[in-house]
Protein backbone atom coordinates (compact mmCIF):
# COMPACT_ATOMS: atom_id res chain seq x y z
CA UNK A 1 0.00 0.00 0.00
CA UNK A 2 1.18 3.60 -0.70
CA UNK A 3 -0.51 6.36 1.36
CA UNK A 4 -0.07 9.88 0.43
CA UNK A 5 -0.45 12.34 3.34
CA UNK A 6 -1.97 15.74 2.45
CA UNK A 7 -2.53 18.73 4.39
CA UNK A 8 -4.84 21.32 3.63
CA UNK A 9 -2.10 23.24 1.75
CA UNK A 10 -1.57 20.39 -0.48
CA UNK A 11 -5.40 19.82 -1.51
CA UNK A 12 -5.08 23.14 -2.63
CA UNK A 13 -1.89 22.49 -4.68
CA UNK A 14 -3.14 19.38 -6.28
CA UNK A 15 -2.49 19.70 -10.44
CA UNK A 16 -3.48 17.64 -13.23
CA UNK A 17 -1.02 17.55 -15.83
CA UNK A 18 -2.84 17.72 -19.77
CA UNK A 19 -0.20 15.43 -21.46
CA UNK A 20 1.67 12.14 -20.81
CA UNK A 21 5.39 12.48 -19.89
CA UNK A 22 7.30 11.29 -22.44
CA UNK A 23 10.04 9.36 -19.99
CA UNK A 24 7.56 7.81 -17.75
CA UNK A 25 5.37 6.49 -20.76
CA UNK A 26 8.81 4.68 -22.53
CA UNK A 27 9.76 3.27 -19.12
CA UNK A 28 6.06 2.23 -18.50
CA UNK A 29 6.01 0.92 -22.45
CA UNK A 30 9.13 -1.57 -21.34
CA UNK A 31 7.37 -2.62 -18.73
CA UNK A 32 4.11 -4.02 -21.15
CA UNK A 33 6.82 -4.83 -24.07
CA UNK A 34 8.27 -7.35 -21.52
CA UNK A 35 5.45 -8.19 -19.13
CA UNK A 36 2.26 -7.44 -20.93
CA UNK A 37 -1.00 -7.33 -20.31
CA UNK A 38 -3.52 -8.24 -22.42
CA UNK A 39 -4.92 -5.24 -23.46
CA UNK A 40 -1.69 -4.20 -24.83
CA UNK A 41 -0.84 -7.43 -26.87
CA UNK A 42 -1.88 -5.74 -30.46
CA UNK A 43 0.55 -3.04 -29.49
CA UNK A 44 3.52 -5.54 -27.87
CA UNK A 45 3.43 -8.16 -30.89
CA UNK A 46 3.86 -4.78 -33.54
CA UNK A 47 6.45 -3.21 -31.49
CA UNK A 48 8.51 -6.68 -31.02
CA UNK A 49 8.82 -7.08 -35.17
CA UNK A 50 9.48 -3.48 -35.72
CA UNK A 51 12.24 -3.55 -32.62
CA UNK A 52 13.68 -6.81 -34.23
CA UNK A 53 13.26 -5.59 -37.53
CA UNK A 54 15.05 -2.15 -36.20
CA UNK A 55 17.97 -5.16 -34.67
CA UNK A 56 17.97 -3.01 -31.81
CA UNK A 57 17.84 -5.73 -29.74
CA UNK A 58 20.47 -4.98 -26.93
CA UNK A 59 18.83 -1.50 -26.57
CA UNK A 60 16.03 -2.81 -25.19
CA UNK A 61 17.79 -5.48 -22.86
CA UNK A 62 19.92 -2.34 -21.64
CA UNK A 63 16.83 -0.63 -20.79
CA UNK A 64 14.38 -3.67 -19.79
CA UNK A 65 17.59 -4.01 -16.87
CA UNK A 66 17.71 -0.68 -16.20
CA UNK A 67 13.46 -0.58 -15.68
CA UNK A 68 12.62 -3.66 -14.14
CA UNK A 69 8.88 -4.34 -13.72
CA UNK A 70 9.09 -4.83 -10.31
CA UNK A 71 9.05 -2.74 -7.30
CA UNK A 72 11.74 -0.26 -8.07
CA UNK A 73 13.33 1.42 -10.81
CA UNK A 74 15.74 4.15 -10.58
CA UNK A 75 13.90 7.22 -10.29
CA UNK A 76 16.76 9.45 -13.26
CA UNK A 77 14.98 7.58 -15.76
CA UNK A 78 11.99 10.13 -15.52
CA UNK A 79 13.35 13.34 -14.53
CA UNK A 80 11.20 15.87 -12.16
CA UNK A 81 8.93 18.09 -13.84
CA UNK A 82 6.59 17.06 -16.22
CA UNK A 83 8.44 16.68 -19.65
CA UNK A 84 6.72 16.12 -23.31
CA UNK A 85 10.13 16.29 -25.89
CA UNK A 86 11.81 13.35 -25.96
CA UNK A 87 14.92 15.26 -26.60
CA UNK A 88 14.30 17.15 -23.57
CA UNK A 89 13.74 14.53 -21.49
CA UNK A 90 16.91 12.21 -22.34
CA UNK A 91 19.20 14.98 -22.34
CA UNK A 92 17.87 15.37 -18.87
CA UNK A 93 18.81 11.52 -17.98
CA UNK A 94 22.19 11.64 -19.39
CA UNK A 95 23.08 15.25 -16.98
CA UNK A 96 21.91 12.92 -13.75
CA UNK A 97 24.25 13.97 -11.33
CA UNK A 98 27.05 11.27 -10.69
CA UNK A 99 26.14 11.26 -6.69
CA UNK A 100 22.71 10.57 -7.65
CA UNK A 101 23.61 7.39 -10.26
CA UNK A 102 25.52 5.94 -7.96
CA UNK A 103 23.12 5.74 -5.41
CA UNK A 104 19.94 4.84 -7.36
CA UNK A 105 22.05 1.94 -9.69
CA UNK A 106 23.25 0.60 -6.45
CA UNK A 107 19.84 0.29 -5.10
CA UNK A 108 18.83 -1.61 -8.29
CA UNK A 109 21.89 -3.50 -8.19
CA UNK A 110 21.31 -4.63 -4.44
CA UNK A 111 17.94 -6.13 -6.03
CA UNK A 112 19.30 -8.51 -8.71
CA UNK A 113 21.08 -11.36 -7.99
CA UNK A 114 23.41 -11.27 -11.04
CA UNK A 115 24.07 -7.27 -11.99
CA UNK A 116 25.44 -7.12 -15.54
CA UNK A 117 28.63 -4.86 -14.63
CA UNK A 118 28.18 -2.31 -17.34
CA UNK A 119 25.81 -0.96 -14.38
CA UNK A 120 28.27 0.36 -12.47
CA UNK A 121 29.89 2.06 -15.92
CA UNK A 122 26.61 3.71 -15.47
CA UNK A 123 26.77 4.19 -12.33
CA UNK A 124 30.14 5.63 -12.07
CA UNK A 125 28.95 8.04 -14.89
CA UNK A 126 31.09 7.70 -17.42
CA UNK A 127 30.38 9.37 -20.98
CA UNK A 128 30.68 6.54 -22.82
CA UNK A 129 27.87 4.61 -20.69
CA UNK A 130 25.97 7.78 -20.45
CA UNK A 131 25.87 7.70 -24.38
CA UNK A 132 24.83 4.22 -24.65
CA UNK A 133 21.73 4.92 -22.63
CA UNK A 134 20.74 7.81 -24.57
CA UNK A 135 20.85 6.34 -28.12
CA UNK A 136 19.07 3.51 -26.35
CA UNK A 137 16.31 5.71 -25.57
CA UNK A 138 16.12 7.92 -28.68
CA UNK A 139 16.00 4.82 -30.61
CA UNK A 140 13.94 2.42 -28.88
CA UNK A 141 11.10 5.75 -28.53
CA UNK A 142 11.65 6.51 -32.25
CA UNK A 143 11.15 2.51 -33.41
CA UNK A 144 7.66 1.78 -30.62
CA UNK A 145 6.84 5.05 -29.50
CA UNK A 146 6.24 7.77 -32.31
CA UNK A 147 3.94 5.83 -34.51
CA UNK A 148 1.57 5.65 -31.56
CA UNK A 149 2.36 8.87 -29.54
CA UNK A 150 -0.41 11.29 -30.80
CA UNK A 151 -3.30 8.70 -30.32
CA UNK A 152 -2.19 7.96 -26.55
CA UNK A 153 -1.53 12.01 -26.34
CA UNK A 154 -4.99 12.43 -27.07
CA UNK A 155 -6.25 9.72 -25.33
CA UNK A 156 -4.62 10.94 -21.92
CA UNK A 157 -4.99 13.90 -22.58
CA UNK A 158 -9.15 13.98 -22.96
CA UNK A 159 -8.97 12.34 -19.55
CA UNK A 160 -6.86 14.84 -17.86
CA UNK A 161 -8.96 17.41 -19.06
CA UNK A 162 -12.09 15.89 -17.96
CA UNK A 163 -10.26 15.41 -14.46
CA UNK A 164 -9.28 19.32 -14.44
CA UNK A 165 -12.98 19.83 -15.12
CA UNK A 166 -14.20 17.65 -12.20
CA UNK A 167 -11.34 19.80 -9.90
CA UNK A 168 -12.69 22.94 -10.89
CA UNK A 169 -16.24 22.18 -10.48
CA UNK A 170 -15.81 20.33 -7.67
CA UNK A 171 -12.66 20.25 -6.07
CA UNK A 172 -9.34 18.18 -5.51
CA UNK A 173 -11.19 16.00 -2.89
CA UNK A 174 -13.52 14.68 -5.52
CA UNK A 175 -10.74 14.61 -8.22
CA UNK A 176 -8.72 12.53 -5.66
CA UNK A 177 -12.03 10.21 -5.20
CA UNK A 178 -11.88 9.32 -9.01
CA UNK A 179 -8.56 7.94 -9.70
CA UNK A 180 -9.92 4.10 -9.68
CA UNK A 181 -10.20 1.12 -8.07
CA UNK A 182 -6.99 0.60 -6.62
CA UNK A 183 -6.68 4.27 -5.18
CA UNK A 184 -9.07 5.26 -2.44
CA UNK A 185 -9.59 9.08 -1.15
CA UNK A 186 -9.44 8.60 2.77
CA UNK A 187 -9.07 12.03 4.38
CA UNK A 188 -6.46 13.09 4.47
CA UNK A 189 -4.60 10.45 2.86
CA UNK A 190 -4.82 9.08 -0.62
CA UNK A 191 -4.51 5.16 -0.73
CA UNK A 192 -3.28 3.58 -3.58
CA UNK A 193 -2.67 -0.69 -4.01
CA UNK A 194 1.00 -0.89 -4.48
CA UNK A 195 3.57 -4.05 -4.40
CA UNK A 196 5.69 -2.42 -1.46
CA UNK A 197 4.38 -0.46 2.19
CA UNK A 198 5.46 3.23 1.65
CA UNK A 199 4.16 6.64 2.89
CA UNK A 200 4.80 9.77 0.71
CA UNK A 201 4.53 13.24 3.03
CA UNK A 202 3.34 16.10 0.53
CA UNK A 203 4.46 18.65 3.89
CA UNK A 204 2.89 21.25 1.38
CA UNK A 205 4.53 20.46 -1.70
CA UNK A 206 1.27 19.68 -3.71
CA UNK A 207 0.77 16.72 -6.33
CA UNK A 208 1.09 16.88 -9.68
CA UNK A 209 -1.16 14.24 -11.04
CA UNK A 210 -0.09 13.26 -14.72
CA UNK A 211 -2.24 10.79 -17.33
CA UNK A 212 -0.46 7.56 -18.29
CA UNK A 213 -1.69 5.67 -21.01
CA UNK A 214 0.73 3.08 -20.52
CA UNK A 215 0.49 3.10 -16.86
CA UNK A 216 -1.61 -0.33 -16.02
CA UNK A 217 -3.05 -1.69 -12.44
CA UNK A 218 -2.06 1.11 -10.39
CA UNK A 219 -1.37 4.43 -10.22
CA UNK A 220 3.00 4.96 -9.51
CA UNK A 221 4.56 7.53 -7.62
CA UNK A 222 8.92 8.00 -7.49
CA UNK A 223 10.57 5.54 -5.29
CA UNK A 224 12.29 8.79 -3.55
CA UNK A 225 10.17 11.19 -1.21
CA UNK A 226 12.08 13.79 -1.78
CA UNK A 227 12.02 14.17 -4.84
CA UNK A 228 8.74 16.80 -6.50
CA UNK A 229 5.64 15.04 -5.51
CA UNK A 230 4.29 13.12 -8.70
CA UNK A 231 1.67 10.57 -9.51
CA UNK A 232 1.27 8.84 -12.67
CA UNK A 233 -2.63 7.50 -13.55
CA UNK A 234 -3.65 4.71 -15.42
CA UNK A 235 -6.35 7.02 -18.17
CA UNK A 236 -9.42 4.64 -19.26
CA UNK A 237 -8.51 4.03 -22.68
CA UNK A 238 -9.34 2.55 -25.88
CA UNK A 239 -6.57 0.72 -27.78
CA UNK A 240 -4.15 1.95 -29.51
CA UNK A 241 -4.68 2.90 -33.42
CA UNK A 242 -2.99 -0.31 -34.54
CA UNK A 243 -2.24 -0.35 -38.57
CA UNK A 244 -4.28 -2.81 -41.05
CA UNK A 245 -3.34 -5.03 -43.37
CA UNK A 246 -3.96 -2.60 -46.18
CA UNK A 247 -2.00 0.48 -44.13
CA UNK A 248 1.05 -1.16 -43.49
CA UNK A 249 1.96 -1.11 -47.46
CA UNK A 250 2.86 1.41 -47.97
CA UNK A 251 0.68 3.51 -45.65
CA UNK A 252 1.82 2.41 -42.76
CA UNK A 253 5.26 1.62 -41.17
CA UNK A 254 5.95 1.91 -45.11
CA UNK A 255 4.91 5.64 -44.52
CA UNK A 256 7.22 6.02 -41.71
CA UNK A 257 10.43 4.57 -43.79
CA UNK A 258 9.20 7.08 -46.91
CA UNK A 259 8.71 10.14 -44.39
CA UNK A 260 10.37 9.50 -41.31
CA UNK A 261 8.42 8.21 -38.04
CA UNK A 262 8.07 11.44 -36.77
CA UNK A 263 6.17 13.69 -39.90
CA UNK A 264 4.58 10.08 -40.30
CA UNK A 265 3.15 10.64 -36.58
CA UNK A 266 2.00 14.18 -37.63
CA UNK A 267 0.46 13.12 -40.76
CA UNK A 268 -1.77 10.66 -39.28
CA UNK A 269 -2.83 13.05 -36.32
CA UNK A 270 -3.99 15.94 -38.59
CA UNK A 271 -7.24 14.16 -39.33
CA UNK A 272 -8.43 17.04 -38.01
CA UNK A 273 -7.04 20.68 -37.33
CA UNK A 274 -4.45 21.51 -34.65
CA UNK A 275 -2.35 24.14 -34.06
CA UNK A 276 0.98 24.11 -34.29
CA UNK A 277 1.18 23.76 -30.27
CA UNK A 278 -0.56 21.13 -30.52
CA UNK A 279 0.79 19.14 -33.19
CA UNK A 280 4.07 19.75 -31.02
CA UNK A 281 2.35 18.09 -28.00
CA UNK A 282 1.09 15.31 -29.95
CA UNK A 283 4.35 14.39 -31.47
CA UNK A 284 6.05 14.84 -28.30
CA UNK A 285 8.53 17.75 -29.42
CA UNK A 286 9.11 21.70 -29.57
CA UNK A 287 6.56 23.96 -31.46
CA UNK A 288 9.73 24.58 -34.07
CA UNK A 289 10.17 21.28 -34.58
CA UNK A 290 6.11 20.55 -35.20
CA UNK A 291 6.20 23.44 -37.28
CA UNK A 292 9.17 22.65 -39.51
CA UNK A 293 7.14 19.52 -39.92
CA UNK A 294 4.19 20.81 -41.18
CA UNK A 295 5.80 23.14 -43.32
CA UNK A 296 7.92 20.06 -45.33
CA UNK A 297 4.05 18.37 -45.36
CA UNK A 298 2.57 21.67 -46.80
CA UNK A 299 5.05 22.03 -49.49
CA UNK A 300 4.19 18.11 -50.66
CA UNK A 301 0.69 18.85 -50.81
CA UNK A 302 -0.13 16.97 -48.15
CA UNK A 303 -1.17 19.36 -45.42
CA UNK A 304 -3.01 22.94 -45.51
CA UNK A 305 -2.19 25.60 -43.29
CA UNK A 306 -4.67 28.59 -42.77
CA UNK A 307 -4.66 30.88 -39.74
CA UNK A 308 -7.41 31.43 -36.93
CA UNK A 309 -7.23 34.46 -35.32
CA UNK A 310 -3.81 34.49 -33.28
CA UNK A 311 -2.38 30.80 -34.34
CA UNK A 312 -2.64 28.67 -37.37
CA UNK A 313 -4.26 25.34 -38.29
CA UNK A 314 -2.82 22.38 -39.84
CA UNK A 315 -5.26 19.97 -41.68
CA UNK A 316 -4.56 16.91 -43.61
CA UNK A 317 -5.10 17.38 -47.51
CA UNK A 318 -6.79 14.52 -49.48
CA UNK A 319 -3.53 13.55 -51.14
CA UNK A 320 -2.28 13.03 -47.25
CA UNK A 321 -5.25 11.19 -46.46
CA UNK A 322 -4.79 8.92 -49.50
CA UNK A 323 -1.41 8.51 -48.21
CA UNK A 324 -1.96 7.41 -44.68
CA UNK A 325 -4.79 4.92 -45.79
CA UNK A 326 -1.83 3.66 -48.07
CA UNK A 327 -4.94 4.77 -51.74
Amino acid sequence: MLRIHFSGTDLGRVRVASQPDVMWEMVLSLHQLVRPHAFFAPWNRLARKALTEAEIGQDVHLLATLAPNSSYFPDFLTPSGHITVVGSGIDKVMSTGRQRLRAEIGRLVDSRPYPPSWLDDIGAGRPRALRRLGNALHRYHTTVMAPYASDAAERAGREAARFARRALDQGSEALLSSLGPSARWRPPKLEVDYPVTRHLRLDGRGLLLIPSHFCHDHPIALADPELPPVLIYPVARGPLWIPSTAELEPGGRGLDELIGSTRAAALRSLDTAHSTTALATLLCTSAATASRHAAALRRAGLVITERAGSCVLHTRTTLGTSLVHGR
